[in-house]
């Protein structure tokens, strides 16, 4: 459930991100697309639940912030 523009989980994930996904990026302390933009595309693929769909609605996300993946 999505409130005042972030989820009860206290993220601003992608609205159809998979619960998988979404899963990964919590249980690695990940809560934000500001922290996932201090990542790498290659280090986040190396979460067991995270695949290329997920990183381009990611890439998707942290355009829409004015943000980008770590190079």
């Amino acid at each position: 459930m999505k409130q005042n523009g972030k989820f009860m989980d206290g993220s601003n994930f992608p609205a159809k991100m998979g619960q998988p996904a979404r899963r990964a990026l919590t249980h690695a302390g990940i809560s934000s697309l500001e922290q996932i933009a201090e990542l790498g595309e290659s280090e986040l693929l190396k979460l067991h639940g995270l695949g290329p769909k997920t990183i381009r609605q990611l890439r998707e996300a942290l355009s829409a912030a004015g943000l980008d993946f770590k190079k």
